[in-house]
């Protein structure tokens, strides 16, 4: 008997939770079926969860900046395992693969592309996957998402989870690399001009360039090593061809974090060679003053003693005692000059 109270019990709960969570419109942004006969075409708010529980392939994805979107997930998706439910709505996240079962939690970040904000401020985009649907949440719209929604509006995308996860993989990882190549050429642009001259306008380019490295290199490492645990931990729905496209994918994104170390000491380098160029130019500075003082000493020793005000200055009775005191400062002038040049000083 309790067997089947209990079992009520959980059915009239579960319904009643359903009714009060908040209206699907409010937090899907996006949702399809990806096989079958009805593949490619958007769900109706009121088929998602049925559409999610059955045998077709499903997938929504949620708007996880809106306050009522982990209610919907506890009250529509609670047969999934609670760990699922918690890396779906956890506050913070890393790049990451959890196999649960026959499914993957799959948390990886994205390029960020709104405008006004740092490409490099990357997006998470958080998934589970399994044979029968896919769930995505992100705080921030990734084109990546909408790149594959307009591919299944033109009957076009993936048919099956493994091809969606390629997808979503090869997208992301493409704009990571055309933007870390865009850092790239930048750096390069930026080296030449410092060898041909440090100019003050280029530390704070160098500085920023170094930030952004910096910065996409700390979300990119975890999201290789997610990739790298995938390869190793996967379920069987990833073929081999799936695991060779992944492979690939996996091989660009060590090659960005590669660049990204390389980045730094190249960085370093330029650095470097700016703060030697500067220290070359002060001391040439440094040394024309020091000559110049040399030549003055004198100058300023001799007209300061015919400068006094006493008696018994030497001409001061002859009216070309002037003229005859500048040439023998040019004389002196010109003596000091044979001086250096004879020590090599100029």
């Amino acid at each position: 008997m309790a067997g089947p109270l209990a079992a009520r019990a959980a059915a009239s709960i579960l319904t009643r939770m359903r009714e009060l969570a908040p209206s699907p419109d409010a937090v899907v942004e996006t949702s399809f079926v990806l096989n079958g006969p009805d593949r490619g075409a958007r769900l109706a708010p009121s088929e998602i969860c049925d559409t999610l529980r059955g045998d077709a392939l499903g997938w929504v994805h949620l708007r996880a900046q809106h306050p009522d979107t982990p209610g919907w997930i506890i009250a529509n998706l609670s047969y999934l395992d609670p760990t699922i439910i918690d890396a779906l709505v956890a506050e913070e996240t890393r790049p990451r693969v959890t196999r649960v079962g026959d499914g993957l939690i799959v948390i990886l970040r994205g390029i960020n592309s709104i405008d006004g904000e740092e490409p490099e401020d990357m997006v998470s985009i958080r998934l589970w996957i399994d044979p029968h649907r896919i769930i995505s949440l992100s705080r921030r719209p990734v084109q990546a998402i909408s790149d594959i929604a307009a591919d299944l509006d033109r009957g076009r995308g993936p048919e099956d989870c493994a091809a969606f996860l390629v997808e979503l993989v090869e997208r992301l990882t493409q704009r990571i690399e055309n933007f870390w190549s865009g850092i790239d050429d930048e750096a390069d642009d930026l080296e030449e001009a410092v060898l041909m001259e440090a100019a003050p306008e280029i530390r704070p380019r160098l500085v920023e360039l170094r930030r952004r490295a910096i910065i996409l290199r700390r979300y990119l490492q975890p999201q290789r090593d997610a990739l790298r645990s995938l390869q190793g931990a996967h379920p069987v729905w990833l073929g081999n061809d799936d695991l060779r496209h992944l492979a690939e994918e996996l091989d660009a994104l060590e090659r960005v974090v590669e660049d990204a170390d390389a980045m730094r000491d190249r960085m370093a380098l330029v650095r470097d060679e700016i703060a030697s160029q500067l220290s070359d130019r002060l001391n040439r500075n440094m040394y024309m003053l020091s000559v110049l003082s040399a030549l003055f000493l004198p100058l300023g020793f001799l007209t300061g003693l015919l400068g006094i005000n006493v008696a018994g200055v030497p001409g001061a009775g002859n009216d070309n005692a002037f003229w005859i005191f500048v040439g023998a400062l040019v004389g002196v002038v010109a003596v000091q000059l044979v001086i250096l040049r004879k020590l090599k000083w100029i």
